[in-house]
């Protein structure tokens, strides 16, 4: 896949992410069908904290010489960041404007610099080419995990 389609992608998952979830009352979105595994709003905020990290993340690869990129732990910020209480057409916007502002600064540089890289704290060396991929691919596979509560919910 060329970069361009790639930006394209990344650029279509908020809107992916709103379709997932079009139709699902809020008892839904907080409804946990399947053990172990976390509620529909968890998982939109789990996105959306994870996104300005991304963010960060690709900027930093575009702008300094391989620094260090640090990771975080999913189920912490679960946990401690008041997931429960969080308004979900905040976290969509959220998402939709670090896309926004990330594809056109991605937009702007040449293939080769797709190939700068990061030291990720536990995945070693990533080029920007693998962050973009990342984070791409991050809410289509989200997107499995809400249908199967939704077919968990038959809704």
């Amino acid at each position: 896949m060329n970069i361009s389609q790639r930006i394209e992608e990344y650029l279509a998952g908020p809107d992916a992410l709103r379709r997932a979830v079009e139709g699902m009352s809020t008892a839904d979105l907080d409804a946990a069908p399947i053990p172990g595994k976390w509620t529909t709003r968890q998982v939109i905020c789990h996105i959306s904290d994870f996104e300005p990290v991304y963010a960060d993340r690709m900027k930093r690869v575009i702008a300094e010489e391989n620094p260090p990129l640090l990771g975080g732990d999913p189920d912490l910020f679960a946990a401690r960041l008041a997931y429960e209480q969080r308004d979900l057409e905040e976290e969509f916007e959220l998402i939709a404007a670090v896309r926004k502002h990330v594809a056109r600064i991605l937009q702007t540089l040449s293939p080769d610099q797709f190939e700068r890289t990061g030291q990720h704290s536990h995945d070693g060396e990533l080029s920007l080419a693998t962050l973009l991929a990342r984070i791409t691919n991050h809410i289509p596979h989200h997107i499995q995990t809400i249908q199967e509560k939704r077919d968990a919910l038959q809704v």
